[in-house]
């Protein structure tokens, strides 16, 4: 319902008439939040679990019980040389243990004579025991194992996906910001450098200022022009970049119209929207960091294969015994002394495949047990250099802010002394130039410290709601 109603606020201001000048504020939180509903990368990334759950009835497939039907009839000369027919029912069970029932019915003239069997077929009903390789760990059991593992592992490796596509969509944010933020600097004194030349331009006209200071206003007019052009330029291809992860439930992608902004006030809510307000940074469990969960559960699984190399080691010792029955509807009918049995022992001399198999799943093994390790102490490392430069990012931004102050009060005082006839329209304008600077620069501070704190975001990875 929220999303549905979130769809239905950003489609009307998004698509409203261009005759409609009211400004509409898309917020970070509102725009991450479509991002994670409808972008296609992130539906590409919930495919991962589709196909971990279906590789997980794969392999419980191999636990399915099977009917099977065999019939073999030959013919010849108007002679019916034999006619056999098998039917069997088969139940897999978890260790290498396998329960069969069947029914076999043969005739014809030149049938084996091992082939006989009373009139009315014979049936069966035993078992199918690998009593060495196959018993503890076998394939199918492996392979449903790992599919339950993979399933986990998927949901991990779908959270590290999909936070990275959030981490490109609000670093993209967060430089629609900025160029938004220098457009309005540029806006503001382009505006002052206006009125400053249409005054100088009218004292100048009746006589009380040199036209050599029309001059110079004109030419401080023109510079902020200019750069307010570029700085257009620049919001409208960041527009553009935003437009990208921006899209509708129908796979319908959606463009930002001019009367759509960011909100100017992201700095007080960038930690509710990145789900870091309640972050304690000190008692952080990289345990439950979804990269090593996956590394973890990658782990398991190879575990299990390193299991079932190691049995392949052992003989290969199947047993196979059946109760012989013509009226299975008896139960005492099957009886030990009726039967078939069967025993199949096979054994490499060399063990050179079975030996070189677990070999490399030893390997594999080692090697992810390596990687584990360094991927602890480069999170742990990378979250400490992050934490470290918000912080210095903190300090640097109260400089910055007292800067911009200074420059303001500096400006006015300029201003002031310039319209008493006690300074010049150059030492207005540098203080101008010093004050636009000085505002840039916290912009860009601003934009380094969000870049951070996205940053910050995709090394922790933290849960998707």
């Amino acid at each position: 319902m929220r999303v549905l109603l979130l769809t239905i606020c950003l489609f009307v201001s998004l698509f409203t008439s261009a005759q409609n000048d009211s400004i509409s504020v898309i917020s970070l939180s509102e725009y991450i939040s479509f991002v994670k509903s409808f972008h296609p990368i992130v539906k590409q990334a919930n495919l991962i679990i589709n196909e971990s759950e279906a590789k997980l009835m794969k392999a419980r497939g191999a636990f399915d019980p099977k009917l099977e039907a065999d019939r073999d009839r030959k013919t010849f000369s108007g002679t019916e040389y034999y006619d056999k027919f098998n039917a069997a029912f088969k139940i897999p069970t978890w260790y290498g243990i396998e329960l069969k029932g069947s029914f076999e019915e043969n005739d014809g003239v030149y049938l084996n004579p091992e082939a006989t069997i009373p009139e009315g077929g014979l049936y069966s009903a035993g078992v199918s025991v690998s009593l060495a390789q196959g018993l503890l760990a076998n394939k199918r059991m492996t392979m449903l194992k790992q599919g339950k593992l993979f399933v986990n592992q998927a949901k991990a490796e779908r959270q590290l996906l999909v936070n990275n596509i959030l981490y490109e969509a609000t670093l993209t944010y967060f430089n629609w910001l900025k160029t938004y933020n220098e457009k309005r600097v540029y806006e503001d004194f382009l505006d002052n450098a206006d009125m400053r030349f249409n005054g100088i331009k009218k004292n100048y006209e009746v006589g009380e200022m040199p036209a050599i200071d029309t001059l110079e206003a004109r030419i401080a007019l023109n510079d902020r022009k200019l750069n307010l052009e570029k700085s257009n330029i620049k919001y409208i291809k960041a527009s553009l970049e935003l437009s990208n992860y921006l899209w509708l439930n129908d796979n319908t992608p959606i463009e930002i119209k001019e009367h759509i902004i960011p909100d100017i006030n992201t700095l007080e809510t960038i930690d509710e929207t990145l789900s870091m307000s309640l972050l304690n940074i000190e008692d952080l469990d990289l345990e439950n960091h979804p990269k090593l969960q996956s590394l973890d559960l990658k782990f398991q699984s190879l575990t299990l294969e390193k299991r079932l190399q190691l049995n392949n080691l052992l003989p290969k010792i199947d047993l196979q015994y059946n109760f012989l029955s013509q009226t299975p509807e008896v139960t005492q009918s099957f009886s030990t002394s009726a039967y078939k049995s069967g025993l199949h022992i096979s054994f490499p001399l060399f063990l050179r495949k079975e030996r070189a198999d677990l070999k490399l799943a030893k390997l594999k093994l080692l090697d992810t047990e390596f990687e584990i390790q360094s991927t602890k102490i480069t999170l742990k490392n990378k979250i400490d250099a992050i934490i470290q430069e918000l912080n210095s990012y903190i300090i640097q931004n109260d400089y910055t802010n007292t800067i911009v102050s200074d420059y303001n009060v500096m400006l006015n005082a300029e201003e002031r002394k310039f319209f008493l006839g006690e300074s010049s329209l150059f030492l207005v304008n540098s203080r101008e130039s010093n004050l636009i600077n000085a505002k840039l620069k916290a912009i860009e501070l601003e934009y380094d410290f969000f870049k951070t704190k996205a940053t910050l975001f995709n090394v922790l990875a933290p849960p998707i709601e």
